[in-house]
């Protein structure tokens, strides 16, 4: 199984409100549910329907940014509780790559837990790139984790990644089901030498 991850492309949808927090991105109703399968629906549900009327101009239901991939987010994104349902909504609506100013900690983290890429950049570079994906949404950004580099519309800009998530996501290492899988000959031989795991 090949999680290495080095490089990503798509169009963006542009969100760029400072703290937008877990309750924001999915609604705490909506985390009962037992599986992680429908909570791409529920993203920013809230906001964008209202009276059960859907509010066409919101970012993730305007058609012009639809199939966009790669979110485009303002400072200290994901912040509040440390729910992992966030960042499932997003990855299950279809967004691989969050551009934002800064991340809540653990957010970041369950993100780079599912391979969606986090990265950051001064607020003034959000703020005109969020301006290009408004003017021409089709505008395809590529994000190189081996450059840490974001190229758009001719031009490019340097991001910020800590070096540990950047390797984990150049290597594979994310992902944890694909460490066990690729290790399984390991762990089998370990297994086989403890004795409280024999069975008679």
């Amino acid at each position: 199984m090949n999680s290495e991850i080095k490089s990503l492309k798509g169009t963006a949808i542009p969100k760029i409100s400072n703290d937008q927090n877990t309750d924001d991105i999915i609604p705490a109703r909506y985390l009962k549910e037992i599986t992680f399968k429908n909570m791409g629906k529920y993203v920013y549900f809230d906001e964008r329907f209202k009276n059960g009327i859907e509010i066409k101009e919101h970012q993730f239901n305007n058609a012009k940014f639809k199939g966009a991939s790669i979110l485009i987010a303002g400072a200290n994104y994901g912040c509040g509780s440390s729910r992992e349902h966030a960042p499932q909504a997003l990855h299950r609506f279809g967004i691989k790559a969050i551009i934002a100013e800064s991340f809540a900690e653990i957010f970041a983290g369950n993100c780079a837990s599912l391979g969606v890429v986090g990265v950051t950049l001064p607020a003034k570079e959000i703020a005109a790139l969020a301006q290009q994906v408004e003017k021409e949404p089709k505008t395809e950004l590529s994000i190189s984790l081996q450059d840490k580099t974001i190229s758009f519309a001719g031009k490019k800009l340097g991001f910020e990644i800590p070096e540990g998530k950047r390797q984990s996501f150049l290597n594979g290492t994310w992902d944890a089901m694909a460490v066990l899988k690729n290790s399984e000959q390991e762990i089998e031989k370990v297994a086989e030498k403890l004795d409280y795991l024999k069975y008679e």
